[in-house]
């Protein structure tokens, strides 16, 4: 996916996530309170209180800046960690489990073509008006789940967040001809404001859920002070892997396609691409705009168009 150009686009990622300490102290409140239960419970705090009270000045200010930094620090360290997790999340497997990748896929496969059939068997009853309101709810549902993975099996990903996001990817390549990937840098210099804005807080909250499943997954540590911190783990775990990420994996998709849908006018003409005249001229004239802005072209067609007047 288009992780590079994000990582560049929400600015430096020790300033990004220095700022977002609210996840980072919800854990380490969860880790004192294992420690609390493994040490003597509550009345360890009065301890904790007096020990402080009994500091100087200096002292007490030192011990709450070392908390603050603690804080600050491992929410940099897990937001370093977010965009290579992002990957793994995705299917982008490291070589030493790279084995795995065509067992997944194989998943992959089996579930897309399970829905597929069932769709298949249902359209034309819905189509002639035959389906009965149970029939049109399950085709609405399946026709949604369809969205989530890319049109030809050779696109798919070992993941179900790695299919919604190269799913978004693969669609203004179907409509288009427009390979998001080669074509998103330039289109993000012609994007308006808000539309940005709207993309960078889908992005960033892409981002803030791979946190929590980062936080979960650590969180799972605490296991050796208190054996409830591993449910409280594997429940942070699992919903953010079968909920939160692929909704907002789904969102920042849709809204990348909608950027290219409303927008790729404005790259041709920038670009002083001839306009197609249908759709099926676009699809051509996107792939090789696409070429063109890859490696470009030594062919003398197309032709650029002449620059707009001021």
């Amino acid at each position: 996916m288009i992780g590079k150009f994000w990582e560049s686009v929400g600015g430096k990622l020790a300033d990004r996530w220095a700022g977002a300490a609210g996840p980072a102290l919800v854990f380490w409140a969860g880790g004192l309170l294992a420690w609390l239960l493994a040490h003597g419970g509550w009345h360890r705090l009065s301890d904790l209180g007096t020990w402080l009270q009994r500091q100087s000045a200096a002292g007490q200010i030192a011990a709450l800046l070392a908390l603050l930094v603690g804080v600050a620090t491992s929410s940099v360290v897990v937001g370093w960690a977010v965009e290579g997790t992002l990957r793994l999340i995705e299917g982008y497997l490291p070589r030493p489990v790279a084995f795995l990748r065509p067992l997944l896929l194989w998943g992959t496969r089996r579930s897309a073509r399970r829905v597929l059939t069932e769709l298949h068997e249902l359209a034309d009853e819905v189509a002639e008006g035959r389906a009965t309101p149970e029939q049109r709810a399950r085709f609405q549902h399946l026709d949604r789940r369809r969205r989530d993975w890319p049109s030809r099996p050779d696109r798919y990903m070992p993941t179900r967040v790695g299919n919604i996001l190269r799913a978004g990817e693969s669609r203004p390549v179907d409509k288009y001809g427009l390979d998001p990937v080669a074509v998103w840098p330039h289109m993000w210099l012609l994007l308006p404001g808000q539309a940005r804005a709207d993309l960078i807080a889908a992005r960033t909250a892409l981002d803030g859920a791979v946190a929590g499943f980062l936080w979960g997954l650590l969180f799972s540590a605490f296991t050796v002070w208190t054996p409830w911190a591993l449910p409280v783990s594997l429940a942070v775990v699992t919903s953010t892997c079968l909920i939160l990420l692929p909704a907002r994996a789904r969102t920042f998709a849709d809204l990348v396609e909608a950027a290219i849908d409303l927008y790729r006018i404005d790259l041709y003409e920038q670009l002083r691409w001839p306009l197609p005249a249908d759709p099926v001229a676009e699809r051509a004239s996107g792939r090789l705009l696409t070429k063109y802005l890859v490696r470009g072209l030594d062919a003398p067609a197309p032709a650029f168009t002449p620059p707009s007047a001021p």
